[in-house]
């Protein structure tokens, strides 16, 4: 098994041009189905980065626990225990609270803010240590697997295959940094059995998004 640090190296070396290049073999074009964005049936689980969240967090004026969740697995039946990602929070439905749907036809109401997993999807790179979004690949092409999605196989225009390509590109470079930086600084957190606590880059943290240490010290 490669080192994730040979991983990322590989990551930092893919070539925007040739990624681009298989997401117009594969083609696609977003028919804003919305299918992405809902749980279908359980509760809707895209990571979402540290950065990520206080970057929604300012632009909308919201609370960390109004953009991000614990991604709960790992998690026992009542969300409660150790897990080592963020997922984008849900609404009472399962569906991402930013999602909303008018007449059949979806829309994400912080495009402009959107997470990598959300810029990328249905795409992902083929190398470890990164995800692949909803289930195992039904198409590839070179280093790109593409997953369920009712806008492949549509055509793409180069610009956007590109602009694609280097948002995968910079989410596979993201996914290992923050692979590597929660191995290095993950440490059990001494916790009470009905406690929830989030393992990432930063260090613990509550659900809340404050640090284990800082919010036990503060009661």
């Amino acid at each position: 098994m490669e080192r994730l640090e040979d991983e990322l190296d590989r990551a930092r070396e893919l070539e925007v041009a040739a990624l681009a290049d298989a997401i117009e073999e594969i083609g696609f074009e977003c028919t804003r189905c919305g299918g992405c964005c809902k749980g279908l049936g359980e509760e809707h689980t895209a990571t979402v980065f540290p950065d990520e969240v206080r970057e929604l967090t300012a632009a909308e004026d919201l609370e960390w626990r109004d953009v991000a969740r614990p991604m709960p697995f790992g998690l026992d039946a009542d969300g409660n225990g150790e897990t080592f990602e963020w997922a984008l929070q849900t609404d009472s439905c399962g569906d991402c609270t930013f999602y909303e749907e008018e007449d059949g036809t979806g829309a994400c109401t912080v495009h402009e803010h959107r997470p990598l997993i959300c810029r990328t999807y249905p795409f992902s790179v083929a190398l470890g240590g990164t995800s692949q979004p909803m289930g195992e690949a039904v198409d590839e092409a070179g280093m790109v697997r593409a997953h369920e999605c009712e806008g492949l196989g549509r055509d793409i225009s180069r610009g956007d295959a590109e602009e694609l390509a280097a948002a995968l590109k910079e989410r596979a470079v993201t996914e290992l940094e923050e692979a590597i930086d929660v191995r290095d600084a993950y440490a059990p957190a001494d916790t009470e059995s009905d406690e929830t606590v989030v393992h990432d880059s930063e260090g613990a943290k509550r659900p809340d998004g404050t640090r284990y240490e800082e919010a036990a010290t503060d009661g």
